[in-house]
C-alpha cells in the first residue's frame, strides 16, 4: 500500500527541482523574446497542442490581464483558417515540450512567410520547433512526476512557470500598475477598490442627524439605529460626528454624570471626512490608517453622504 503523503511530497520535490533547474536555462534568448514582444505593434499570440495549450491558455489569459494584448489559439483551427487571424506584427509564442508537435509544427512555413517573431517554449533546444524559432525558451526538465514518465507534470509546471517569468518581466518593463491591472478586472474586488469612488457606494439617505443639544438618549439611540457606528453633529452648518467609541470614552469619563451630556459635549470636531471623487482603495487605506470603520463624504464643504467599509 502506498504512502499518500510520502507520494505527495515527493510530486512537489521533483516539480520544485524542475522549476530551480529552469533558473539556469534563463539566457539572451529570453531577454531578446521580451524586446521583441514591447517593441510589437501587435498581439502576443499563444499557441499550443493538448497539456501544452492549457497552460498556453493560462498564461495568454496572464498576458492579457497585465497589459499585454494576447489570445490563444488553437494549432488545429489555425491550420483550418484560424491563421487568418495572424497579423504580420504578431508575436506568435508556441509550446510544444518535445518541440516536435505536429499541429504546431506545420505552423512555421506560414509564420516564416507571413513576418511573424517566432518565441519557442520547449524542453529540447534541437527541435524542429526550437531550430526553426527567433528565439527560443528552454524549458527542459530532468524528470516527470510522473512515475510512469508519461503524464506530462514537472514539463508543465515548467511552462507555465516561465510564462509567468515572461509575464512579470513584461510588467515590469512596462510600469504597469496596480490601476492598469484593475481596468481589465473591473468586476472584482481589486477592480471596485481601484476604479470606483466613493460617492459610487456611499449613503446618501437616512443619514444619522443630530443637532447639538440632543441628549446622550437620543445619541445613543441614533447610532444604534444607524448601522453606521457614528451619529453627526450639524452645528452652524459646521459638521461634527460622534462614533460609537465617543460613546465608551465618554461614559467611562463621566460614569453616571454621561446622561447630563448633550451631543455638543460628546462629539469631536474636524471628523475624518473624503471629497467626491475620492477612490474607495484610498478611502479604505484612510480609514485604516485612523482606525474609523466610516467616513463623511463632503463636496465643496457640503456633507453629501457617508461611506463605510
Amino acid at each position: 500500500m502506498i504512502d499518500y503523503i510520502v507520494t505527495a511530497k515527493n510530486v512537489l520535490e521533483i516539480e520544485s527541482q524542475a522549476l530551480k533547474g529552469l533558473i539556469n536555462n534563463i539566457d539572451s534568448n529570453f531577454s531578446l523574446a521580451i524586446d521583441a514582444v514591447l517593441s510589437s505593434k501587435g498581439k502576443a499570440i499563444i499557441c499550443g497542442m493538448g497539456k501544452s495549450g492549457i497552460i498556453g491558455k493560462k498564461i495568454a489569459a496572464t498576458f492579457a490581464s497585465t497589459g499585454t494584448p494576447s489570445f490563444f489559439m488553437h494549432p488545429g483551427e489555425a491550420y483550418h483558417g484560424d491563421l487568418g487571424m495572424v497579423s504580420p506584427d504578431d508575436i506568435f509564442i508556441a509550446l510544444s515540450n518535445s518541440g516536435e508537435t505536429d499541429e504546431v509544427v506545420k505552423l512555421i512555413p506560414f509564420l516564416k512567410d507571413n513576418g511573424n517573431i517566432l518565441i519557442s517554449m520547449t524542453g529540447n533546444p534541437k527541435s524542429t520547433l526550437a531550430q526553426a524559432s527567433d528565439y527560443h525558451l528552454n524549458v527542459a526538465v530532468e524528470k516527470e512526476a510522473c512515475p510512469l514518465q508519461l503524464a506530462p507534470t514537472s514539463s508543465t509546471t515548467a511552462a507555465l512557470a516561465m510564462g509567468d517569468a515572461l509575464a512579470v518581466t513584461l510588467m515590469k518593463a512596462r510600469d504597469f500598475k496596480p490601476e492598469n491591472f484593475a481596468r481589465f478586472h473591473p468586476g472584482g474586488s481589486l477592480g471596485r477598490r481601484l476604479l470606483s469612488r466613493v460617492e459610487n457606494e456611499m449613503i446618501t439617505e437616512n443619514l444619522p442627524l443630530l443637532s447639538g443639544d440632543a441628549n446622550a438618549t437620543e445619541v445613543i439611540s441614533t447610532i444604534s439605529q444607524s448601522g453606521l457606528g457614528l451619529a453627526i453633529v450639524m452645528i452652524e452648518g459646521k459638521v461634527h460626528v460622534i462614533t460609537d467609541g465617543d460613546l465608551r470614552r465618554a461614559i467611562e469619563k463621566h460614569h453616571n454624570g454621561f446622561f447630563d451630556l448633550s451631543a455638543s459635549n460628546i462629539m469631536v470636531p474636524n471628523p475624518v471626512s473624503v471629497i467626491v471623487g475620492t477612490r474607495i482603495d484610498d478611502a479604505l487605506q484612510l480609514m485604516e490608517s485612523r482606525s474609523v470603520s466610516a467616513v463623511l463624504v463632503m463636496d465643496n464643504e457640503v456633507l453629501v453622504g457617508v461611506f463605510k467599509k
